[in-house]
């Protein structure tokens, strides 16, 4: 008796073994992952059904340089450039003298609102100057002053260099600055730190080259930087801001399921289960697009157009192209307004991630905005230039895996 009971009870537990191993194969079979729903974002349908726009189209909108890293940038209307990016542009930097760390508006907002101004001089072994200002509300003593816009060789023989400054995981080198007039005492560093609080010195970038990071579709990129976060230019379409407000204004104070359905679809574009705390005053208002901090604004092909360019020229078909290496991954930095200095809790970052995934092969899950851009040679660009659109990235890049 004890041997059939053990007999039942074996034949039982293989049953039921049994039917989970069934039932575990039928999960398997009939369960499939979408991979779709995580690549096939509205912005990525729109990199596979680009075209090139017509000649004559595309124009540049807007030249920006940016002086001081994360400092207020400085509309022009012509600019010359180098395999290095726009002249002027990020040559200077704040650095945490404790840390030895550059500084950014990530971990100090209040750094957009300091205003350097390119004072031109043809006359001068400098080539002009750099004004910097503080804004109005600004700790006592933050009064103005000025360095060398291009330090001279034989100027630079008497700054001394810091060898390890750090940006992210890099370290570079950089000058101590000092104010005009040479004569007297700088003043570039006291001052400055006073509007941080905590001792800062304003730096030149070193002569020590500095590559930038090869890319997924760029895998033999040889190209150098000075102090942007990875590469001399970056572009985008002014049309892409209108875009991103219609995506912000239909958000303000939703929930769960406000939006689903557009764009791809709920999977890919929509608000997810709980409030994005966006404010009231986004109802109307305006994202400007100096909190991007582009170089090359464009308009005339739509919104993110840029997405799907691997090459253009600005000015004239023969001009030295311009390759867009990568699509630029956005950090929590444009949700800092350039006029307040104040860091919103939501805009742009959270409504991004809701339509502007699935565009960088290295970081999928991470929101893009314009593309990050390498001039091959030397030229100049101008505001009105037509944009050339050479070459357009392989859309196979972007189908589902």
């Amino acid at each position: 008796m004890s041997s059939l009971t053990d007999t039942l009870q074996l034949a039982i537990t293989s049953l039921a073994a049994l039917a989970l191993v069934s039932a575990f194969v039928l999960f398997r079979v009939s369960y499939r992952p979408s991979i779709k729903k995580q690549t096939t974002t509205r912005a990525v349908q729109r990199i596979r059904d680009a075209v090139k726009p017509e000649d004559g189209t595309v124009r540049v909108a807007e030249i920006l340089i940016h002086p001081i890293k994360s400092c207020r940038g400085t509309s022009v209307q012509s600019c010359k450039y180098t395999p290095l990016g726009l002249e002027n542009d990020r040559e200077w930097c704040f650095v945490d003298t404790a840390k030895n760390a550059i500084i950014t508006a990530r971990e100090f907002p209040k750094i957009v609102l300091i205003a350097p101004r390119i004072e031109h001089d043809p006359a001068s072994p400098h080539r002009g100057s750099l004004l910097v200002t503080f804004p109005p509300d600004a700790p006592a003593g933050c009064t103005q002053f000025r360095v060398p816009l291009h330090p001279s060789p034989e100027l630079l023989k008497d700054w001394q260099i810091l060898d390890k400054l750090t940006l992210f995981s890099e370290h570079l080198d950089g000058y101590i600055g000092h104010s005009l007039p040479l004569s007297s005492p700088s003043l570039a560093s006291a001052i400055s730190s006073l509007y941080f609080a905590r001792p800062v010195h304003l730096v030149y970038k070193g002569p020590r080259p500095r590559p930038a990071e090869k890319t997924v579709s760029h895998p033999s990129l040889v190209a150098t930087t000075v102090f942007q976060d990875g590469y001399p230019l970056l572009v985008m379409s002014r049309e892409s801001m209108g875009e991103l407000e219609d995506e912000v204004r239909r958000r303000v104070g939703a929930g769960a399921g406000v939006g689903a359905g557009a764009g791809a679809g709920a999977g890919a574009d929509g608000n997810g289960g709980t409030a994005m705390g966006i404010g009231d005053e986004w109802r109307e208002g305006k994202v400007d697009i100096r909190r991007f901090r582009p170089n090359v604004v464009v308009e005339g092909a739509g919104p993110f157009a840029e997405d799907a360019w691997e090459e253009v020229c600005f000015g004239r078909k023969d001009a030295p192209p311009v390759e867009l290496v990568s699509k630029c991954v956005r950090c929590l930095l444009p949700n800092v307004s350039p006029d307040t200095g104040e860091r919103d809790k939501a805009v742009p970052y959270k409504v991004l991630i809701k339509f502007r995934t699935g565009l960088d092969p290295a970081s999928k899950l991470l929101p893009c905005v314009g593309c990050n851009g390498v001039f091959n040679g030397s030229g100049v660009v101008s505001v009105g230039d037509v944009v050339y659109v050479k070459k357009l990235v392989n859309p196979s890049a972007f189908l589902p895996r």
